[in-house]
C-alpha cells in the first residue's frame, strides 16, 4: 500500500525534461510510482487532487547557517516554507563545533563570533542552543531526529584552528604539530560525517572582539594541507570566501582557489557573484578562477543569487555599511559620538571619497544614498518620511543625499530603518544574469538563510525567483528554473536519489500554484529565542512541501513534523571528483 498518492499533478521532475502529468505515489519516505493519471491500481492511505498544481522536487539551498537556528527551529523556517528539503550549512568558515572540552570559553568565543560576524542575536545563541557538545560528532548527533528539513553541514576552518591553537588561533601561525592536528580533526569531523571544509579570508569577517576571524591568519600552505585531506574522504566539498569574492579576485587569489581544489580533486564553491551591467568586467574576470581550475584538475563554482535580495540598513546596528573601507570605525563609536562624527561635514566628505573609491569594491553599491528609501522611524521630527525616497527629502530640504540622511537618523538615535534601492535592477543587468547562469560553473545561491538575520532575508529566493519566472521576467523557462533550484545543487553535493523526481529517490517534494507562486514583502518579527528580531517573508502559492515523504508545510504553515535527516559524507553524499 501506498502511505500517499497525488494525483494529476504537472511534474517538472528537476533534469529540464518538458513538464508532464503524471500520479505521483510514496512509500516508505521514497517515490514508489510515477504513473499516467488514473492508472494507479495500489491503494493509498492518504491522497490529494493536485490538478493544476505543479510538482517539483525540493529546493536545495546551497549556502546557509542554520547551524544554530535549527536547535531552536527545527522547521528552518522561512525557507522551508519556500520549498527548501535541504540547507547546506557550516559555510564561511563558521560552525559551533568542535569545542574543546578543556576551554568552555571558547563556546562563549564562539557565540560572540557568530553574532557580530554573521548577524545571529546573541540572546538566541544564549538561551536557543544547549552547547553541550564538544566534537563535530556530537554536534551532528545533537540534531539527528529532532529537524524537519534535511542537512548537511561543512566544518568552519575558524573552529579547526580555535580547537587546536586556542587563542593563538587569532594572530598566530601553526607549528607542524598544531597542523598535524588540524588535519587530524577535521578528517575526524568528515569520518563523523561533515560535508568538508568551509574556510575564508575575507576583510569583512571579524570576530566578537574586532580582531580577523581565526582562518583569516592561515597561509598558503595551511589551507592546501586541508584541502589535501578534504579529497581522502567520499563525497566531500570545499567552500571557501576571499576577499575578492565581493568585487574582483587577485591573481593570488584566483591562483589559491585553484590550487586548493586540484589538490582536493573536489569542487570548491564561493559566494556571492555579483552581477551588474555597469561593472561588464566583473563576470569575466571572477569566472577566470573557474576555467583556469578545469585546467588544473579542479573544479570552482560562483554561486549567485536570481533575485534582488530585500536588505536594509541602519546607522546605528552594525550591517554592510560598516564594512566600507573607513566606515567601521566611525560606526562602531558610541552612538553621541558617532552623531556628533556624523554631523561634521569633513567627516561626511571623507566617508563618501572612502565608499566610492576602488578599495570599496562592490560596496560601492551602498554609497548611492539618494537611493535608500525611509523604513521605519521614531521620532517626532520624522513623522511622515517612511516609504519616502531620500534624494526626494534631500531635494526639498536643499541638502545633499547623505547629509539628508544623517539628519533623519540623528533625530531617531540612530534607529531609523534603510533601504537601499538596488543599482543593478535594469534590463542590461537582468539580461547578463541570464547570460550568466548558463556557465557551467555557475549555480543559484548564497541565500546566507540564518545569518544576518535582522538586515536581510534571501531565504525566499526560491519562490520569488520562481514567480519571476512564470509570471514577470521569463529570464528561463519553467522547467529550466527548477533544475538550477534542485538537480544542479544536488549534483554540486553529491547528493544520493535527491534533486529529482524519479522512482527510488526520496520523496524530498514541493507542490505549488503556477499562478500566484511568489514571496511575501519582508516583514521583521521578534520570534527568537529572547525576543531578537528577524526579517521574515510568506511564501504564496506553496500548497505542500514534503521532506522524506512526509508533510512539512501545508499553505505556509508548519506541520509540525521532523522527519528531516541529517545528511552524511559518504553515506549521503557520492564523491563528485575534479578528475
Amino acid at each position: 500500500m501506498l502511505d500517499h498518492l497525488i494525483k494529476g499533478a504537472t511534474v517538472v521532475d528537476g533534469t529540464g525534461a518538458p513538464a508532464f502529468t503524471a500520479d505521483v505515489g510514496l512509500r516508505d519516505g521514497r517515490i514508489a510510482v510515477i504513473a499516467e493519471p488514473g492508472t494507479t491500481a495500489e491503494p493509498a492511505r492518504g491522497e490529494e487532487d493536485a490538478t493544476g498544481l505543479v510538482l517539483a522536487p525540493g529546493f536545495v539551498d546551497p549556502h546557509t547557517h542554520y547551524d544554530a537556528q535549527l536547535f531552536w527551529d527545527p522547521y528552518a523556517t522561512p525557507s522551508m516554507n519556500h520549498g527548501v528539503t535541504t540547507v547546506a550549512g557550516g559555510n564561511c568558515g563558521f560552525t559551533l563545533a568542535p569545542l574543546h572540552p578543556d576551554r568552555p570559553e571558547d563556546a562563549d568565543y564562539t557565540r560572540r563570533m557568530m553574532s557580530k560576524v554573521e548577524g545571529m542575536a546573541l540572546a538566541a545563541l544564549e538561551e536557543g542552543v544547549d552547547w553541550s557538545w564538544s566534537s563535530f560528532a556530537e554536534y551532528l548527533d545533537a540534531l539527528e531526529g529532532r529537524i524537519a528539513v534535511n542537512a548537511g553541514f561543512m566544518v568552519g576552518h575558524c573552529a579547526l584552528r580555535r580547537y587546536v591553537m586556542g587563542p593563538d588561533a587569532v594572530g598566530g601561525q601553526p607549528t607542524p604539530e598544531q597542523l598535524a592536528g588540524m588535519v587530524r580533526l577535521l578528517k575526524e569531523a568528515m569520518e563523523a560525517g561533515a560535508w568538508g571544509l568551509s574556510t575564508t579570508q575575507s576583510a569583512t569577517h571579524s570576530d566578537g572582539d574586532g580582531a580577523p576571524v581565526a582562518s583569516r591568519h592561515a597561509g598558503p600552505a595551511e589551507l592546501i594541507a586541508l584541502s589535501r585531506a578534504v579529497g581522502e574522504h567520499e563525497g566531500t566539498q570545499i567552500e571557501a570566501i576571499l576577499a575578492g569574492c565581493l568585487d574582483q579576485f587577485s591573481d593570488a587569489e584566483i591562483d589559491l582557489f585553484v590550487e586548493m581544489t586540484a589538490a582536493a580533486g573536489r569542487p570548491l564553491n564561493w559566494n556571492v557573484l555579483t552581477v551588474d551591467a555597469a561593472v561588464p568586467e566583473r563576470v569575466p574576470r571572477q569566472l577566470l578562477a573557474s576555467e583556469r581550475a578545469r585546467k588544473s584538475g579542479g573544479r570552482i563554482v560562483a554561486l549567485t543569487m536570481p533575485i534582488l535580495t530585500p536588505m536594509n540598513m541602519s546607522l546605528g546596528t552594525f550591517c554592510a555599511l560598516n564594512l566600507i573601507p573607513g566606515w567601521g570605525e566611525i560606526l562602531g563609536l558610541p552612538v553621541p559620538e558617532r552623531i556628533a562624527k556624523l554631523h561634521d561635514p569633513e567627516v561626511r566628505a571623507a566617508m563618501l571619497r572612502r565608499a566610492d573609491s576602488k578599495e570599496a569594491g562592490v560596496f560601492r553599491r551602498l554609497a548611492n544614498f539618494g537611493r535608500y528609501v525611509i523604513g521605519d522611524t521614531y521620532s517626532r521630527e520624522n513623522r511622515g518620511l517612511t516609504g519616502r525616497v531620500v534624494g526626494d527629502i534631500a531635494a526639498e530640504r536643499g541638502q545633499d543625499a547623505f547629509q539628508a540622511l544623517v539628519e533623519i537618523c540623528a533625530n531617531d538615535d540612530l534607529r531609523t530603518v534603510l533601504w537601499p534601492m538596488p543599482t543593478d535592477n535594469d534590463p542590461a543587468s537582468w539580461a547578463l544574469r541570464r547570460e550568466t547562469w548558463q556557465h557551467e560553473d555557475v549555480l543559484l545561491g548564497g541565500s546566507d538563510a540564518g545569518a544576518h538575520l535582522d538586515r536581510m532575508c534571501g531565504a525566499p529566493y526560491t519562490t520569488r525567483f520562481l514567480g519571476d519566472c512564470l509570471r514577470g521576467r521569463r529570464l528561463v523557462p519553467l522547467e529550466q528554473a527548477v533544475k538550477m533550484l534542485s538537480d544542479d545543487p544536488a549534483r554540486l553535493f553529491g547528493l544520493r536519489d535527491r534533486g529529482r523526481i524519479a522512482e527510488g529517490h526520496h520523496a524530498d517534494l514541493v507542490l505549488f500554484d503556477p499562478e500566484r507562486i511568489d514571496a511575501g514583502p519582508a516583514t521583521l518579527v521578534h520570534d527568537l529565542p529572547g525576543d531578537s528580531p528577524r526579517l521574515h517573508s510568506r511564501a504564496v502559492g506553496i500548497v505542500s512541501v514534503r521532506v522524506n515523504g512526509v508533510e512539512t508545510v501545508r499553505d505556509d504553515e508548519v506541520t509540525g513534523a521532523i522527519p528531516g535527516r541529517v545528511l552524511r559524507s559518504g553515506r549521503d553524499t557520492r564523491t563528485v571528483s575534479t578528475r
